[in-house]
């Protein structure tokens, strides 16, 4: 099961335990926030993506919104997301639970620079109703990111 990988994974960091289980759906941006008591803003949502053949992960603020440009002046190709019934296959989790914890062997995870210009930030832990806030540096230890990447936009005007 999705949830007990990714509580396994954090069992690492010992941070298994602050896992949030919320009675209501956090499966978009928007509901993860009501749940949480937070702004939209600091939900760090997953991104699953294709690079070629390559499955990877990017961890972004959520008011942030994949650039084009960017993407493409970093991967040398287009954004493409993976389709909606091949996310747990590549990825090993479903939409809505999506996060960079427990996932499968040589999916590569990046973290957009929009996510550090907060003190914590709220992941989904593997499955639609669930999260836990971490601080940046835990979410750097604990999601075994790749780089600091800048590949989004829309989320500069919030800067604060």
């Amino acid at each position: 099961m999705s949830v007990e990988r990714v509580k396994e994974h954090l069992k690492k960091y010992g941070l298994e335990n602050k896992i949030i289980e919320f009675s209501s759906s956090s499966a978009t941006v928007e509901m993860a926030a009501e749940a949480a008591g937070c702004e939209p803003a600091r939900i760090a949502k997953t991104l699953s993506l294709l690079a070629g053949e390559e499955a990877l992960l990017i961890v972004a603020a959520g008011d942030a919104k994949i650039d084009n440009t960017k993407y493409k002046g970093r991967f040398g190709k287009k954004a493409k997301m993976i389709d909606r019934e091949k996310v747990e296959r590549l990825i090993g989790h479903a939409v809505g639970g999506v996060c960079p914890f427990g996932i499968r062997e040589g999916v590569k995870v990046y973290l957009d620079v929009s996510l550090r210009r907060f003190e914590t930030v709220f992941p989904a832990c593997g499955s639609s109703n669930n999260a836990i806030e971490l601080t940046i540096s835990e979410l750097e230890r604990c999601s075994e990111y790749e780089d600091w990447i800048d590949v989004c936009k829309g989320w500069e005007a919030a800067k604060g």
